[in-house]
């Protein structure tokens, strides 16, 4: 009698694996967070604090409760980023992971069927795409950071080794979507200056649109032909265009008059505002005007954004550009009255477009039970409960302020949401993967009215 071999437990349970690896590290950060010499002198650090800013770190949020550069010491700077690093790039090494295992699991041909992008189905494939990924993290960090440096130090006269460890600092953040900066005004003070906040705008972009998308432009790199990449590539950059121009062109109309936000500055000025300004809310969390001080609509369009969130399978947070772009195009077929959904010359599967409403109306609803729990656990409005909800849920780590003033059942919600936020979306689809079963008898149909 042949015996069966044992079932990966990543492969059954990879919601439970997920989550596992997140609350280990998160566990392991708060730990190095509460250790004396992890604190500035002169300040204390309790629990709840360390475990907030653990669990913003390891899910590159960006929310804090205490300023990160007078609050924390040289070495709890480094232990936290060091869990932004942990947080975007181990994300993607487990996505994988869990991508190829549950390829092997359910087959080759259900995984090409409910695959939304290149699947990596053998250990190789894993491999290739981490040497890449590392790659591709290594080049756009070190690069953003000499830049950085550099004006730091010829721009602002910081001595050499603030100038190298701010740039450092804000090069990994900015490439993991995690938004920490090491001023309390996050990047207000830099608003205008293009030389700091343009480098930094360019590494949110690059690691929003996700590994997929940057290994698939890294392979493709000698052919340069639009058609070679992947459908999941092309959407992803296709909606990421189109979300950058409708957010700043967005954005700039809510804020151009405002004397709180860009009214101070010209009009080359305020243009560049409202690029970074729609940059930003990809997941990324630094601002450069107050954002207690935006208007209801500007604060609107960022919440919108911060809800979309960036590409898959990266360092973003969010439903993620390529569910909206999906969901988008299923309205357009029905308003159309097709009914297969295309994109680029590709039909885009029916599972696909369920697998996209579920996400979309899931997140809906824990953004609308934060919001109401956050409500009714503090004095925060309505406005400001509701942009810190979508912020946490989103990983992106804008606040209207309010953060550091929550009650700590506030703080620990945003705890989960932040968890929530980060994992869900592997975790989610992983197992609506796995409870796939074709059934073989059929009920009749019949529809029901809409609308």
């Amino acid at each position: 009698m042949r015996r069966r071999a044992p079932r990966l437990a990543v492969a059954e349970h990879p919601a439970r694996f997920v989550v596992l690896v997140f609350a280990l590290a998160i566990g392991v950060g708060t730990l190095l967070l509460l250790l004396p010499w992890s604190t500035a002198a002169g300040r204390r650090t309790d629990l709840l604090t360390a475990l907030f800013t653990s669990t913003s770190a390891i899910c590159v949020t960006g929310l804090a409760v205490v300023d990160t550069g007078s609050h924390w010491s040289p070495f709890g700077e480094l232990v936290i980023l060091v869990l932004v690093q942990l947080g975007g790039l181990g994300f993607m090494t487990i996505a994988s992971l869990i991508a190829m295992l549950v390829s092997r699991r359910l087959g080759l041909r259900l995984a090409l069927i409910t695959s939304r992008e290149r699947s990596t189905l053998t250990l190789g494939d894993v491999r290739r795409v981490l040497r890449a990924a590392a790659l591709i993290t290594a080049t756009v960090e070190v690069s953003v950071a000499i830049v950085l440096a550099a004006r730091f130090r010829w721009g602002y006269g910081y001595s050499w080794t603030t100038s190298a460890w701010h740039g450092a600092f804000h090069s990994v953040t900015a490439f993991n979507n995690a938004g920490f900066a090491l001023y309390p005004d996050s990047l207000v003070r830099f608003g205008t200056d293009a030389l700091v906040t343009g480098p930094i705008a360019v590494a949110v972009l690059i690691g929003g649109l996700g590994f997929p998308v940057l290994v698939d432009l890294f392979e493709q790199r000698r052919v340069r032909r639009w058609s070679r990449l992947a459908l999941h590539s092309r959407i992803t950059l296709a909606a990421t265009a189109g979300l950058l121009v409708v957010g700043a062109l967005a954005i700039g109309a809510a804020e151009w008059t405002n004397p709180g936000t860009f009214g101070g500055t010209g009009p080359l000025g305020r243009a560049w505002l409202a690029t970074f300004g729609s940059v930003t809310p990809r997941t990324a969390g630094f601002h450069v005007v107050p954002v207690e001080a935006m208007t209801d609509e500007g604060l609107l369009a960022t919440m919108v954004l911060m809800f979309v969130g960036a590409g898959s399978a990266g360092t973003s947070g969010g439903i993620k550009v390529g569910t909206a772009a999906v969901l988008a195009l299923v309205v357009w077929a029905q308003l159309r009255g097709r009914e297969d959904v295309e994109a680029f010359r590709r039909r885009i599967p029916a599972a696909v477009q369920r697998e996209a409403t579920t996400v979309v109306l899931l997140a809906f609803l824990v953004v609308v039970a934060t919001t109401v729990l956050l409500l009714a656990s503090s004095a925060a409005p309505m406005r400001d409960a509701g942009f810190e909800a979508v912020s946490a849920f989103g990983t992106v780590g804008l606040s209207t302020g309010i953060t550091p003033l929550l009650p700590a059942p506030g703080k620990l919600l945003l705890v989960g949401v932040m968890l929530i936020g980060r994992v869900g979306p592997v975790t989610l689809f992983t197992a609506l993967v796995l409870r796939y079963r074709p059934s073989v008898i059929r009920e009749p149909q019949e529809a029901p009215l809409i609308g």
